[in-house]
C-alpha cells in the first residue's frame, strides 16, 4: 500500500508542520477574500471621500474648478480664513450648547422613560412601540411638522399656551436669536429619546431580579437600590450611549436647516451647518472642507473614546 504526502511547491516540505502552514495560509487566503468586499466599500465610499475632503482644505476649490479642473494649492489659507471668520466663535458655542443640552435632555429623559418601562403594566409593549415613532419618521417630515407646531402666528403651541393664559403674546420660538436654539434643542431632544431609552432598556433587562429581591432584605429600596445596584451595572451601556450620543449630535443637520437653516442671526449655526453653508450656499468648497475636517477631527476624538469605553464594557 503507497501513501501520498503532499509536498509544498515552494520549499518542498513533506513534514506536518509544513502542512499546517499550508492550511493557515489557506485559512488566511479565505479570511480575506471574505474581508476584500468590505474593505472595497469602506474604501470607496468613506476612506476617499474624507481622504479628498482633506486635500480640498488646502486647496482654493470653487465652482471654477468643475470648468477649469484647476484647484490652487493655497496651505492653511482656508483655516486661516474659518479660524479668523466672524461666527467662528459662534458656531463653536453653538456646538457646544447644543451637544451638550441635546445629551442631557435625551439621556435624562430616556433614563426615566427605560425605568418606567421596565415596570409591568398593561399595555407597556404598546407604549414602547409608540415610543419609537420618531425613529421611523423621515427626520425631514418631523422638521416640518416641528416647525409648524413652533410657527409664531398659526404654530399651534402658542394657540395652547394663550388658550391656557400662559402667556399673553406669541412667542417667536423660531424667530427670536435667544430663545431659537433652545426650541432646536428641544426638537432634537425629542427625536433622540427613542435611541437612549432602547439602550438603556436594554440594559436594565440584563440586570438579575435576584440582586434587587437580595438588597430588599437589607432596606435597599427605590434610590438605595438605583444608586447601589442599577447605576452601577447600568454604568457600561451608559458610557456608549452618552459617547455615541455626542458622536450622532455633532454632526446634526437636517433637523437645523428643517427648522431654521442656521439663523436667526446665525444663533443656531453650528459647526455641521456653517460647514454645509460654505459648501453649497457660498460655494467655497475649500472653507467648508476645513470646517468639515474640524469637526471629523471632534468626532474622531468621541469615536475613540467609544471604542476604549466598549471594549471596557465588554471586559467587563
Amino acid at each position: 500500500m503507497s501513501t501520498t504526502v503532499a509536498v509544498d511547491p515552494a520549499t518542498g516540505d513533506l513534514s506536518p508542520q509544513g502542512a499546517r502552514k499550508r492550511a493557515r495560509r489557506r485559512e488566511s487566503t479565505a479570511q480575506w477574500l471574505f474581508l476584500a468586499p468590505a474593505l472595497v466599500y469602506v474604501i470607496v465610499f468613506f476612506g476617499y471621500p474624507v481622504g479628498k475632503n482633506f486635500v480640498m482644505a488646502f486647496q482654493d476649490y470653487s465652482t471654477r474648478t468643475f470648468f477649469t479642473g484647476e484647484a490652487p494649492w493655497v496651505g492653511f489659507d482656508n483655516y486661516v480664513e474659518v479660524f479668523s471668520s466672524n461666527i467662528f466663535g459662534m458656531t463653536v458655542t453653538n456646538t457646544v450648547l447644543f451637544t451638550v443640552g441635546s445629551i442631557i435632555g435625551q439621556f435624562g429623559i430616556g433614563l426615566a422613560f427605560a425605568l418606567f418601562f421596565k415596570r409591568k403594566f398593561p399595555l407597556n409593549n404598546v407604549m414602547r412601540s409608540m415610543l419609537l415613532l420618531p425613529w421611523l419618521l423621515p427626520v425631514i417630515a418631523s422638521t416640518s411638522v416641528w416647525k409648524w407646531i413652533l410657527d409664531q402666528d398659526s404654530g399651534v403651541l402658542n394657540q395652547v399656551l394663550q388658550a391656557l393664559n400662559l402667556t399673553s403674546s406669541p412667542i417667536p420660538w423660531l424667530a427670536d436669536p435667544d430663545i431659537a436654539l433652545l426650541s432646536v434643542v428641544l426638537v432634537n431632544v425629542w427625536l433622540g429619546i427613542p435611541f437612549n431609552v432602547t439602550l438603556l432598556y436594554s440594559g436594565l433587562q440584563d440586570i438579575p431580579e435576584e440582586q434587587y429581591e437580595a438588597a430588599s432584605l437589607d432596606g435597599a429600596t427605590g434610590l438605595k437600590a438605583f444608586r447601589h445596584i442599577t447605576w452601577p451595572s447600568l454604568r457600561p451601556v451608559v458610557n456608549v450611549v452618552l459617547v455615541l450620543g455626542v458622536i450622532y449630535t455633532l454632526k446634526v443637520l437636517d433637523i437645523i436647516l428643517g427648522l431654521t437653516r442656521g439663523g436667526p442671526a446665525n444663533s443656531t449655526q453650528t459647526l455641521a451647518t456653517d460647514s454645509y453653508h460654505r459648501s453649497f450656499q457660498e460655494f467655497s468648497f475649500g472653507t467648508g472642507a476645513a470646517v468639515s475636517n474640524i469637526l471629523i477631527v471632534v468626532s474622531l476624538v468621541f469615536a475613540l473614546i467609544y471604542l476604549r469605553v466598549n471594549r471596557r464594557a465588554v471586559d467587563e
